[in-house]
């Protein structure tokens, strides 16, 4: 049961966001025999028992015996060795927490240690052991000092002193700047302490942060995303994830306001965030590249968070999830700063201390491990838009680029469908997906949906102009309002969507000159020959290839290639076996194919033209958009996935 229990509260502990910070914290169970800790880089929120480390302690109790290097590193990898050494026979492919000697210390069964802002405020406060030893008498303090041996041995100090003391062994330890330990032999007893501390904590806090939301100017904030994102990445193999509210505005008003953030608080905030945020106020690409490159060339390291005065903050990542859990660290880091008013104000780590976790192979590989998630897949990093995703071919263009590695926005006019397809397809692909309501005829809907893109992924690098829609009939039953809804879909939403794409494109590839991105239109066979009865779809669609050629002419310049697909008829899907308003129906009632009784006559006679002998498939477009991201020497081109049925000439 104690290992049960050990999975059990360190799952409801890791899911609580008061007490755990981008997955990190650690907990341990042990008997006579054996440690059970946390594997590096594991989450407290979903671990399992495979997650724990199963430690022998007779072995770890004699690495207090043996003599280390004076050399920082050397002892470092001494001690590693020798943990991974006491690991138990079956375990021999998982890393211990580096906390495993500080855990085995404690007499107690159960270990919590844990990271809370509000115990932060306090560890993190100016004067903090006179304000730990004034609020919790108890409790053993612990001054800042090299984490991992030179932690432990000094906790060892401080407890075996403190049980000399008192006859009892500690069951909260204070460490200066970097959290809490909490120690008991039942997890009821775990959640007393626990409780006791934060409550009398909370009690406190009178000045707190406020995250609620704010208005600002989101227009330069997506003209800032990409220019950060490309000077992260010149392949574009970053991501960009912007954020704001109250607490933010607050620091990135002035560079005065944010001169508190720039020294960090704890090793978490330098592992997931570096050691030095990034303030600008001149946002122009030279701008920001310089002051991208003086706080590189000066700390070794580029930025990953970056504060815009008055506009808000960007976080940095390889990853969607590095970039999201980098604002959620730093949010973290405004919190303490905040919150340690309450005590007197904060103070930052020692310089000291930050070079060393700075160069830190443990917390590189604690980092490394537990933000793991990018790919060696084609699109791995890139960012695309498909309109009229939420179904259909778009759909299925969605997923294959999701499958590639690609981060894609579901854009259609059917949020709903459109929430369902992101959802499915990252559960499909693991993939990160974002839904968005657009339409695609109103420019200020398609300013929304590619502002929303570059805000939440930093840029665009694919745009795939799916959205259509069709209305057949002959030139007597074919009435302006259906003739000028598909113009308005099928043509002019095409250079609405072009016009704020390649707007971004731009931005990237003034950033990095060599950068190349892609807009691809969804045309149609109807686009190389005219179609009977079918005037304001095919006309749209011949219309639809202008625009390519045309884009690909003013937009090559900028390393923008726009390149057209044109499908054969989709038969199988919506847009003709709808039985209320598919094709199939339209056409039976339009009188479109002679002699035709039935939708399954309309249906062959369609399946007769192709000389593959059936209708085109997702699969079939999908490959091709693919090829046209690929291949870097075309561009203007109207590529016919059609089975033979339309050939170029």
């Amino acid at each position: 049961m104690s290992i049960e229990t050990l999975v059990e509260f360190s799952n409801r502990y890791g899911k609580n966001a008061a007490f755990v910070l981008a997955g990190g914290g650690n907990t341990s169970y042990k008997n006579d025999e054996f440690l059970y800790i946390k594997g590096s880089g594991t989450s407290l929120a979903t671990i399992t028992e495979a997650g724990f480390v199963k430690m022998e302690r007779a072995r770890l109790a004699k690495i207090w015996e043996n003599q280390y290097s004076a050399d920082t590193a050397m002892r470092e990898a001494e001690v590693l060795r020798d943990l991974m050494a006491s690991k138990a026979i079956g375990e021999e492919a998982k890393r211990p927490s580096v906390e495993t000697l500080l855990h085995d210390l404690f007499p107690q069964t159960f270990i919590l240690h844990v990271h809370p802002s509000s115990v932060n405020a306090v560890t993190c406060c100016a004067g903090a052991e006179a304000k730990v030893k004034e609020l919790f008498p108890e409790a053993v303090w612990v001054d800042e000092c090299e984490p991992g041996y030179i932690l432990a041995a000094n906790c060892r100090e401080k407890l075996l002193a403190y049980t000399a003391e008192t006859g009892k062994a500690a069951n909260v330890v204070f460490l200066q700047n970097h959290g809490i330990f909490f120690a008991a032999d039942s997890s009821a007893e775990l959640d007393e302490i626990v409780a006791s501390v934060m409550d009398k904590i909370a009690a406190l806090l009178t000045v707190k942060p406020d995250f609620s939301a704010c208005e600002t100017d989101t227009e330069t904030a997506a003209k800032i995303a990409p220019v950060l994102r490309m000077t992260y990445d010149k392949d574009g193999g970053a991501v960009v994830v912007f954020t704001c509210n109250k607490e933010i505005m607050k620091y990135a008003a002035s560079a005065e306001a944010f001169e508190t953030l720039r020294e960090p608080l704890s090793p978490d905030h330098i592992v997931y965030c570096k050691a030095e945020p990034l303030f600008i106020e001149d946002f122009s690409v030279a701008g920001i590249q310089a002051a991208f490159a003086e706080l590189t060339a000066r700390r070794g390291f580029q930025p990953k968070v970056v504060f815009a005065k008055g506009i808000g903050m960007f976080t940095i990542g390889k990853t969607v999830k590095e970039a999201k859990t980098a604002a959620e660290v730093w949010q973290d880091a405004m919190t303490i700063t905040t919150l340690a008013a309450n005590f007197g104000g904060v103070r930052h780590m020692a310089p000291a201390m930050v070079d060393f976790i700075v160069n830190w192979e443990v917390e590189s590989y604690r980092a490394k491990v537990s933000l793991a998630g990018g790919s060696a897949k084609a699109l791995a990093g890139k960012i695309a838009i498909v309109t009229g995703s939420a179904q259909g071919f778009g759909a299925g263009i969605a997923k294959y680029l999701a499958n590639e590695g690609a981060s894609v926005v579901i854009a259609d006019m059917n949020i709903a469908g459109a929430e369902a397809t992101a959802a499915e397809i990252t559960a499909e692909t693991g993939a990160a997906t974002l839904a968005v309501a657009a339409n695609v005829s109103d420019e200020d809907s398609v300013r929304a949906m590619v502002e929303k893109t570059v805000l939440t992924f930093g840029g665009l690098d694919v745009f795939v102009n799916n959205a259509g829609i069709v209305r057949a009939g002959s030139l007597e039953e074919m009435t302006k309002a259906n003739f000028e809804l598909v113009a308005a879909v099928n043509y002019t939403a095409y250079f609405l969507c072009a016009k704020y794409a390649s707007a971004v494109m731009k931005l990237e590839r003034a950033a990095s000159p060599d950068y190349m991105t892609d807009i691809v239109e969804i045309n149609s066979k109807s686009g190389l020959s005219g179609s009977n009865k079918n005037f304001a779809y095919a006309g749209s669609k011949f219309g639809g290839i202008g625009l390519t050629q045309s884009f690909a002419m003013e937009l090559a310049p900028y390393g923008i290639k726009v390149n057209a697909v044109c499908p054969g008829n989709f038969l199988n899907g919506p847009l003709w076996s709808d039985p209320e308003k598919g094709l199939f129906v339209q056409y039976l009632n339009a009188g479109k194919v002679p002699g035709a009784k039935t939708v399954e006559d309309v249906k062959k006679f369609y399946e007769s033209k192709v000389p593959l002998g059936r209708g085109c498939e997702i699969e079939d477009v999908a490959k091709a958009v693919l090829y046209i991201i690929d291949q870097k020497y075309e561009t203007g081109q109207a590529v016919p996935v059609t089975g033979g049925q339309e050939m170029l000439k």
